[in-house]
């Protein structure tokens, strides 16, 4: 059984067209609620800000200029942590936020400050929930200048390290990693295990915008940052909540593991 556990959800799985995708995020709050309850202990890596925000001020697409991109991840963050709050309180659940920016993790003071803050909320029965701060930060809009972190795959390896996790499971729109992408190829095959990320897997993981928000290519890099932190690592459909409970238990499911073990 996994004792230390970090989340991450992905905008493609929270956002619809219309909106915030309630049903999921109400039935993450449940099972989160629930795996706590179970005495683990757990971490919440929540994108979804900008697409949020956009649908709040009821922009037709996303801002090009990133003042406005940040403007509308301010709005965002507030209602999405206004959905959070209200959906794990209907399961008697506290949460808090938690905005980064890439200086807090690549400082080493900020970031133990960081990680002790986290505990702090925890012994305090809260499940953190944390995004990059997109309202001060570049770094996710602007992913290519970044320095640490651009998206919130990376992020929530970031995390992991950070809390002493002993596993990240990145929730996406995709079952896990395939040997080619099977949006293009019928014949796809998905892995089940991988013991380390190499040129090979790069290359079956392709683009990126087909594969979910922040791309295959990023949770790679996850991926591999876990393994070289001894952390393990799953990619599984968030469609299919209740993997988590398995996931948890370290028993085996459908979806991809990154096994450091």
């Amino acid at each position: 059984m996994y004792k230390r556990i970090v989340v991450k959800i992905g905008t493609s799985s929270l956002t619809r067209a219309a909106g915030p995708n309630l049903k999921l995020m109400d039935k993450l709050a449940q099972i989160l609620t629930d795996l706590r309850g179970a005495g683990h202990e757990l971490v919440l890596v929540s994108s979804g800000a900008i697409a949020i925000g956009c649908r709040k001020l009821r922009l037709d697409a996303r801002p090009t200029e990133v003042r406005f991109q940040q403007a509308v991840a301010a709005v965002g963050q507030c209602e999405m942590m206004h959905l959070y709050d209200k959906m794990f309180g209907e399961y008697f659940q506290n949460v808090g936020q938690v905005l980064l920016t890439e200086e807090d993790v690549a400082d080493e003071l900020r970031a133990a400050n960081l990680a002790a803050t986290m505990s702090a909320l925890m012994e305090l029965g809260v499940i953190p929930i944390v995004n990059e701060n997109d309202s001060v930060s570049h770094a996710e809009i602007q992913a290519e200048h970044t320095r640490v972190f651009g998206d919130n795959d990376t992020l929530s390896a970031i995390v992991a390290q950070l809390f002493e996790a002993d596993l990240l499971v990145i929730l996406s729109d995709i079952d896990g990693l395939y040997d080619k992408n099977p949006h293009d190829h019928a014949d796809a095959t998905l892995i089940p295990l991988v013991r380390a990320v190499t040129p090979a897997l790069r290359e079956a993981a392709g683009g990126k915008s087909v594969w979910g928000t922040g791309g295959m290519q990023t949770k790679l890099d996850a991926a591999e940052r876990c393994l070289q932190n001894r952390i393990d690592m799953y990619i599984l459909n968030s469609a299919n909540l209740e993997q988590l409970y398995p996931a948890a238990a370290g028993e085996p499911l459908c979806g991809t593991l990154f096994s450091a073990q």
